[in-house]
């Protein structure tokens, strides 16, 4: 028995059906090609009396172009992000054992190590005096300083108290007071801390530097960068 094999030479002209696999790794995402392969069916299976309008075509390939432009310029931001947060984990890893300034009066001192600090004011002012107190709130020391201008003065404690004593490791703070415009005014005091270590991943995914004392504080915070 014959088998018949269909040879109509028509079936070689039948429109094939086209398949597309899904690409895994575009999370369900349309791309460029899908766009202009919807576009051809769209124009393949349009009304002949109701062709499609340019304009709308138009409008539609400018759409999809603009949201793809968007997508790119996301990749291309997260990339550059990435790149800063790495750059910022190298700065931040070479400031351990070195000192910066901070905008905080209060500080962690090893016995007889002293501390430095600034003054920052936005005006000129004279009797300004620089009183060092313990966590009790009691005057360890008092340094005057006299008359200062507009901005910053740097200053020094030597760690000792008002008996020449070396002072005890703890906790201190700066407190200064002077006279501006003719009246008794307490001044900004801003304090040099060691940086012991640095978390690269801290609170909101930011650079945390551990300074000496216990304290945490932002990278973005520090004022100024010290030997």
């Amino acid at each position: 028995m014959e088998t018949v094999i269909n040879t109509n030479p028509l079936d070689a002209l039948r429109w094939k059906k086209e398949t597309k696999t899904a690409d895994d790794n575009n999370n369900g995402m349309l791309d460029q090609a899908d766009f202009f392969a919807l576009l051809t069916q769209q124009l393949a299976n349009q009304d002949p009396t109701k062709p499609v309008d340019n304009n709308e075509m138009i409008s539609q390939m400018t759409g999809f172009s603009t949201t793809d432009g968007i997508a790119t310029l996301n990749d291309s931001f997260n990339l550059f992000s990435a790149s800063m947060s790495s750059s910022q984990a190298l700065q931040a890893s070479s400031l351990v054992g070195r000192s910066v300034l901070v905008d905080d009066n209060v500080f962690g001192m090893a016995e007889g190590a002293g501390a430095n600090g600034k003054i920052k004011t936005d005006l000129s002012a004279s009797n300004v005096v620089i009183y060092v107190e313990n966590t009790a709130g009691e005057i360890i020391q008092t340094v005057p300083v006299g008359s200062i201008k507009k901005g910053e003065y740097a200053f020094t404690w030597d760690g000792k108290d008002g008996n020449g004593e070396t002072a005890p490791t703890g906790a201190y703070r700066f407190r200064v007071a002077g006279i501006v415009d003719g009246e008794a005014a307490e001044l900004q005091a801003l304090t040099y801390r060691k940086v012991d270590s640095v978390t690269l991943a801290g609170a909101g995914g930011l650079i945390q530097l551990n300074l000496n004392g216990g304290e945490t504080m932002a990278l973005k915070d520090v004022l100024e960068v010290s030997s």
